[in-house]
C-alpha cells in the first residue's frame, strides 16, 4: 500500500503517489478504462488526485468527477489547478486575474461535483497580473470555503518567495509547488528546493518517469515504439521530445542492472528516486490500464540505499539536466490567448 507525505508546513497528508489525469481522461482513454484506473487507484491506497482545468479543455475535470462520485469526501484529497486558457478561450479565459480565478474555481466545483478542493493551484505564474490581486483572489477562494489549500506550478524560487510574503500577510495557507522532476529533469535542485525547504513547501512532482523514457522502453538508434507517448501529440508528444537523445537513451539503459539489484522496474524504480528528496511530499503519476498502478504505488515506501543512489548517478553521468536557470523559462511571459 502506499504512503503517506505532510504537504508542506500544513497538518495535511497526501498519498506519496498522487493520481494524475492530464493526457488520459477524456483524451487517451474513454470513461469507462478512467474510472476503472482511478478505482484501482482507490483500492490500491491512493487518496491523492490532481486534474486541471485545461486538460481536455475542462473535460478531464468531468472524468475525474464521474470516477470519484459516491467516494467518502473526508478520505479524498483533491487537486485542480488555473491558468492556462479554457472554454472559448477568450481573452479573459485565461491567467491569474481575479475575474479568471472566481469564474475557474466555481466552474472547476461543478464539473468535479464537489463544494471544495483541498489544494487550488496556479498553474504557471502569470507576468500579466499583478502578484497582489492574484493572491487576494486566492484568499478570497479560501475564506469561501472553496478550497483549503493553495500551491502553484513549476514557479521559480523567486516567485514562490514573493508569493510566500503575500500569502503570509493575507494569512493564506500555501504550502506547494508543482514542478517537473526527474533522474533526468534535475532542475529544482540549485533555487527551488532549498527555497520551498526555507519557506515551509513541498514539491508535488510531474512526470518522474521522465515521460515514460526512464521506463528504458526507448532504445538508442531505434524508432520510437508505435502507440508511445513519443508518437502521439494528445498525449504530451512535445514533452518528451528533448529527452530523445541517443546519449541519454544508452544511459538510460544502463539503469537496468541497478533496477534489478533493487528488486524493483524501470519505472518503480524513477519513482522511488524522486521520492528519496524530502522536499518531495508526492509524485504525480498517471496511467491507462488498472494493471499499471499496483506496479507504480509498489515504488512508494521504498528506501534507496546511499550506494544504489551513487549508482544511479555514475550510470547517468552528465546527461541529466540541473541548469537551475531553466526554471526560469516554464511559464509564459505572455498569456497564450
Amino acid at each position: 500500500m502506499v504512503g503517506y507525505r505532510y504537504l508542506g508546513n500544513s497538518g495535511l497528508k497526501v498519498s506519496e503517489i498522487t493520481y494524475g489525469n492530464w493526457v488520459t481522461h477524456a483524451s487517451q482513454v474513454d470513461d469507462s478504462a478512467a474510472i476503472a484506473t482511478v478505482h484501482a487507484a482507490l483500492d490500491a491506497g491512493i487518496t491523492t488526485f490532481d486534474t486541471a482545468d485545461t486538460y481536455a479543455n475542462t473535460a478531464a475535470e468531468v472524468v475525474l468527477g464521474k470516477a470519484l462520485a459516491g467516494q467518502r469526501r473526508e478520505s479524498l484529497e483533491i487537486f485542480t489547478k488555473v491558468y492556462f486558457p479554457t472554454g472559448p478561450m477568450g481573452p479573459n479565459d485565461t491567467g491569474l486575474s481575479r475575474k479568471h480565478i472566481r469564474e475557474s474555481i466555481d466552474a472547476s466545483l461543478t464539473r468535479l461535483g464537489l463544494d471544495y478542493v483541498d489544494l487550488y493551484q496556479a498553474h504557471r505564474f502569470d507576468y500579466e497580473t499583478p502578484l497582489e490581486e492574484t493572491f487576494q483572489a486566492f484568499a478570497d477562494v479560501v475564506r469561501q470555503g472553496k478550497a483549503l489549500y493553495i500551491g502553484v506550478s513549476e514557479w521559480t524560487a523567486e516567485q514562490l518567495r514573493a508569493g510566500a510574503a503575500l500569502a503570509k500577510e493575507l494569512h493564506v495557507p500555501f504550502v506547494s509547488n508543482q514542478p517537473q522532476y526527474s533522474m533526468l529533469w534535475r532542475v529544482i535542485e540549485e533555487k527551488v528546493v532549498p527555497t520551498s525547504e526555507e519557506l515551509g513547501l513541498s514539491q508535488v512532482v510531474w512526470s518522474p518517469m521522465a515521460q515514460g523514457v526512464l521506463s528504458g522502453k526507448y532504445l538508442p538508434g531505434q524508432p520510437v515504439p508505435e502507440g508511445s507517448r513519443a508518437t502521439d501529440e494528445k498525449s504530451g508528444a512535445r514533452f518528451i521530445e528533448h529527452f530523445l537523445r541517443d546519449d541519454v537513451l544508452t544511459a538510460v539503459q544502463r539503469l537496468k542492472p541497478i533496477a534489478e539489484q533493487a528488486g524493483l522496474t524501470m519505472p518503480q524504480l524513477a519513482i522511488a528516486w524522486v521520492l528519496q528528496n524530502p522536499n518531495v511530499a508526492s509524485a504525480l503519476v498517471g496511467a491507462s490500464r488498472p494493471e499499471q498502478i499496483a506496479s507504480n504505488v509498489a515504488a512508494s515506501e521504498v528506501t534507496l540505499d546511499s550506494d544504489t543512489m551513487a549508482a544511479i548517478d555514475e550510470a547517468l553521468g552528465d546527461v541529466p539536466e540541473r541548469d537551475g536557470s531553466k526554471t526560469d523559462d516554464v511559464s509564459p511571459k505572455t498569456r497564450l490567448v
